[in-house]
């Protein structure tokens, strides 16, 4: 009996050993991508050129960061305060803080009618605020825990994931209504609306899926897996070359999704706690931001061969950014500084 256990115990040792050799050569060579030095002689992608200290309480938690573009504002999502911050990205300075957004994680800006909506999972609502006002005008009730955000400006839709709900819920900016909530058997990541085939993409993170839907009538067209990834929950898209970028929190791998024939076709490695994921057009480069303490910057040398450039160290904590695909300026919140509580807004500009 006891020899029979230990053989056992013995041979479950080795799948296991055999399974972490296998992760770790899925990881270290992936599928049209390798590793490499920044642009740099010290490696380095990114150069921080500005600080702005915010005014909401220190030590609290940071999310989702969007560019309102005519304006030049950056806004800025303070969960744990209930604040959203209107930043001049021209001068780097604070031009409103928006209370009344309890819990605040996502935020897009419908540039025809100078609104944001926010995604205020401390009171489960949507929050419609007016940027001419700079105050909330309305909130419209949603599922459980909504997150991520986009907006579909050919349909006047915002896409709204709530996450807990395991939905998507969808506003009609013209009345600020729900007009619909699509429901799965998943929590919901990060939406993106593709502009050149007019569709709505959703992280399906439990199941690692990628789920496919149609603006102009609201429906899922389909849902395909995401390979070795696993917990897709941020996305970022490159329209124009037909790929998403996913952030995989399971596994921390960085994957690369054609959005032409469905399929994962690059798995890079992350640092760890890897949650906003965004991309620079213009560089060619592809951010997430690391809640260990990292960006992990990738660049794009073509549609089918990507290369990691650096783990760029920032303080401890910072899972999300925004880039200004303009200026090439990284936007990144911090709500620490080697321990010690902070609330502030950290500028870079890219090392090319």
């Amino acid at each position: 009996m006891d020899s029979t256990y230990n053989l056992r115990k013995m041979m479950a040792t080795w799948r296991l050993l055999a399974g972490i050799v296998l992760a770790a050569a899925a990881v270290a060579v992936p599928a049209g991508g390798q590793t490499g030095p920044g642009p740099d002689n010290r490696g380095n992608t990114l150069r921080q050129i500005a600080t702005l200290d915010l005014p909401g309480p220190t030590g609290k938690r940071f999310d989702y960061l969007t560019i309102d573009r005519p304006d030049d504002f950056l806004l800025a999502a303070h969960l744990g305060a209930g604040i959203l911050y209107v930043i001049d990205m021209k001068t780097n300075k604070l031009v409103h803080a928006i209370p009344g957004v309890p819990g605040i994680e996502g935020v897009v800006y419908v540039q025809e009618l100078h609104r944001a909506y926010t995604s205020d999972s401390g009171d489960n609502e949507i929050g419609v605020v007016d940027l001419r006002q700079m105050k909330v005008i309305a909130k419209l009730p949603t599922q459980a825990k909504p997150d991520g955000s986009a907006y579909a400006a050919p349909f006047h839709k915002v896409y709204v994931s709530d996450e807990r709900g395991k939905a998507v819920a969808i506003v009609d900016v013209r009345a600020d209504k729900i007009v619909k909530t699509l429901h799965f058997n998943s929590e919901t990541g990060m939406p993106q609306y593709d502009p050149v085939v007019r569709r709505i993409y959703v992280n399906l993170q439990e199941q690692n899926l990628f789920a496919e839907i149609d603006p102009a009538t609201d429906r899922v067209i389909a849902s395909y897996p995401v390979g070795e990834c696993r917990s897709n929950h941020g996305m970022t898209l490159d329209p124009e070359h037909r790929r998403a970028f996913l952030s995989c929190e399971g596994n921390s791998l960085m994957t690369v999704f054609n959005l032409d024939t469905h399929k994962p076709i690059a798995y890079l490695p992350m640092a760890a706690g890897a949650d906003v994921i965004k991309y620079d057009p213009g560089l060619r480069r592809v951010y997430v931001a690391c809640f260990s303490g990292a960006i992990s910057v990738f660049h794009e040398d073509g549609p089918d061969h990507y290369r990691k450039l650096q783990d760029f160290p920032v303080q401890y904590k910072v899972h999300s950014l925004a880039v200004d695909p303009v200026t090439h300026r990284v936007y990144a919140p911090e709500q620490q500084e080697n321990g010690k509580p902070v609330a502030r807004m950290v500028i870079y500009e890219a090392v090319q």
